[in-house]
């Protein structure tokens, strides 16, 4: 076992001393060590259960010969953060969270791992960790937030950044926005559409490092307790086959892990996130590939431009009838999941409830192309993303309205400055210039609120939350601070956004304008190791020595 050079022999006595403190038996310490790695906090719903979840997954550990060890790690929660400064935190505490688990655990000489994940980052972190350590593991998500209710209908986070925007045009009450606010979540979870925390809690499952339907589950679902035991069981399991994350991080499972974010009209933050979990597991996945799926079709109803809710998509079959389909119809690959089985095995024995209206067949699709794609262009030589699910719209226009700064474009939209037929540039929020790559859902949440949503086109070095639909466009690579063409642009300069043609492009001579002049980026601290190390967003944003 990895963990007897901790544990093995006279001289490691001082050491079992220790452990024996914190309460453990001869036994206890004989066995193989699991880290339990929790992402619990009281800041944010999404992970404020996770405490609770810890204990069964520690039973099913031990109950299948394994001590488990727990130890926490940091959030930071993208809802609360949204349209601050501190959103610039978001992504670096993706770094930060892959790292405190590496360290934690090849520092104590772990055998297995599993984590406890919630809000946004720590779900691409909790892969990324597992994919440095190779050690047996998996990722337990703690589940969707139930939605609210407001004047009789179901709501998400997503119902009230769009309502400010609202509010602002005096088409909603401020009495209307506190009762949405005080409404919009009844309790644990993370928010609720197939946003980015659901998204990625999906790829997870494809990629195989959750057991198939254990991410599913809602996070005050009774049955939730039960099937955090089960996965301490299954990681054990998965030691006992020495099964590792790097057996299941391929290309393959990769393509299954996008693909499924692309055909349930996912977060375009996948396309980040996938990226530098191919990055730490050294598997070549360039951006490029995403296009080569793209065309494949929306076959899940969900919000942000959908209907239902990710506890819907539970209570209609969840990711195994949404699997059943894909698979079915060629557009999977086959491919083992943590349990040692391959995807068709795990999907094989669930029973799909009859007469929801949630999953599509992709032969009758809810919308024939996929969920985002990526556009190239003198804008966006190494790339950017597109959001299609929610964007009707396959080209547009417009001159640009250019801002520096989340905070200045949003001002602008709040006090109806922007007219429709423009084009919002964001620029000098991109991973270097941010520093942190804060996303733009203030700004596009604000957009649809007031009408503008089909009318206003936005492109951004920043990214964007799940939550955000209208034709928008983020991560154009190379950021403005790193010399990219969306830090020459000025207003009234054409834009022209084609889908069709995967184009990102402008009229105007960029040649031989002064580059915009970055934010500040502090000279000590997580924000400046953050910018002298992270790569471009088309690399994953990923914080590897000599990767620029």
């Amino acid at each position: 076992m990895n963990s007897d050079a901790i544990k093995t022999g006279k001289s490691r006595a001082p050491a079992r001393a220790m452990l024996k403190a914190t309460g453990l038996s001869d036994s206890a310490i004989d066995r193989p060590l699991v880290a339990v790695v929790n992402t619990w906090s009281e800041v944010t719903p999404c992970n404020l259960h996770l405490r609770e979840l810890a204990d069964p997954v520690k039973a099913g550990i031990r109950a299948a010969g394994g001590t488990a060890i727990e130890f926490n790690t940091i959030v930071v929660s993208d809802g609360i953060s949204m349209g601050t400064p501190g959103m610039r935190a978001s992504l670096v505490s993706r770094e930060v969270i892959a790292d405190s688990i590496e360290l934690a655990v090849s520092g104590h000489m772990l055998d297995a791992v599993l984590v406890l994940a919630g809000c946004d980052k720590t779900l691409p972190a909790a892969a990324m960790a597992l994919a440095r350590l190779n050690l047996p593991g998996l990722i337990l998500y703690g589940g969707s937030i139930a939605p609210g209710r407001f004047e009789g209908r179901d709501v998400t986070i997503q119902d009230v950044f769009e309502a400010v925007g609202a509010c602002q045009a005096g088409t909603l009450s401020e009495d209307g926005l506190r009762q949405l606010e005080s409404r919009a979540c009844p309790g644990a979870g993370a928010c609720g559409g197939q946003f980015t925390a659901n998204t990625m809690a999906l790829a997870l499952s494809m990629l195989g490092l959750s057991p198939m339907g254990s991410n599913d589950l809602p996070a005050t679902h009774e049955d939730k307790h039960a099937e955090a035991q089960r996965c301490g069981e299954a990681l054990m399991a998965a030691f006992e086959m020495n099964l590792r994350p790097r057996d299941l991080i391929t290309g393959e499972s990769l393509e299954n892990a996008a693909t499924a974010a692309l055909c349930s009209g996912g977060s375009t933050n996948a396309v980040l996130h996938l990226l530098a979990i191919a990055s730490e597991a050294e598997v070549e996945f360039p951006i490029q590939r995403f296009n080569d799926l793209c065309t494949r079709p929306v076959i899940a109803d969900l919000k942000p431009a959908g209907r239902f809710t990710a506890v819907d998509w539970f209570h209609a079959g969840g990711t195994p009838a949404f699997a059943r389909r894909l698979l079915a119809a060629g557009l999977l690959h086959d491919c083992p999941g943590v349990e040692g089985k391959p995807l068709s095995e795990l999907i094989a024995g669930h029973v799909e409830p009859e007469g929801h209206q949630v999953f599509y067949s992709p032969d009758s699709p809810l919308k024939a192309q996929g969920g985002f794609a990526i556009l190239f262009g003198d804008l966006a030589p190494e790339g950017s993303v597109v959001k299609l699910s929610s964007a009707e719209q396959q080209s547009f226009r417009g001159p640009a309205r250019v801002f520096d700064s989340e905070e200045a474009a949003f001002a602008a939209v709040e006090q109806g400055q922007v007219q429709a037929g423009e084009v919002l540039v964001i620029h000098s929020e991109g991973p270097k210039g941010g520093p942190g790559m804060r996303e733009m859902l203030a700004v596009t949440a604000a957009l649809i609120g007031r009408g503008l949503g089909d009318r206003v086109a936005l492109i951004t070095d920043g990214r964007f939350s799940g939550a955000t639909h209208g034709l928008m466009v983020g991560h154009v690579a190379p950021e403005a601070a790193a010399g990219g063409p969306i830090g020459l642009l000025r207003d009234g300069d054409l834009i022209h956004i084609d889908v069709e043609r995967k184009r990102l492009d402008t009229d105007a001579k960029l040649a031989g304008r002064s580059p915009a002049v970055s934010k500040k980026t502090p000279s000590r601290g997580a924000f400046a190791k953050y910018a002298a190390l992270v790569s471009s967003a088309a690399q994953g944003a990923v914080t590897i020595p000599n990767s620029n």
